[in-house]
């Protein structure tokens, strides 16, 4: 599913956080006209990147059970339900699932993260 196909998702230019509030994995919830969307805000680098808070298996937030959603090395989001992880660069499934997140496209417009028209 893409991350367009959720009824509540929110349109492009969506002002989301500061940037400077993503300094690791942030789970939040984006409140638009549309309704609430579940999202996961990470910083890998100098980069920021978003997927929808909703783990393919069951679609449970992937912080369901917990706030620790980066795995030991820091290199895979985990899903706190039933441990499923996946790249955190890229949403890909590592184990666990049958399918990655659902990437959302975020860009950095002055001092704040908002939604993109593309990835």
């Amino acid at each position: 599913m893409a991350w367009t196909d959720y009824s509540s998702s929110p349109p492009p230019g969506t002002r989301i956080c500061p940037a400077a509030d993503v300094t690791g994995v942030r789970p939040l919830t984006v409140t638009t006209e549309r309704g609430d969307f579940p999202l996961i805000l990470l910083r890998d680098g100098d980069r920021i990147l978003a997927f929808v808070n909703a783990c393919p298996h069951q679609y449970l937030p992937l912080d369901y059970r917990g706030t620790n959603l980066l795995s030991a090395d820091g290199t895979r989001l985990l899903c706190t339900a039933h441990g499923a992880s996946f790249d955190k660069s890229t949403g890909e499934v590592v184990q666990g699932a049958e399918c990655g997140l659902d990437p959302v496209p975020v860009a950095v417009s002055g001092d704040d993260i908002i939604i993109s028209a593309e990835l």
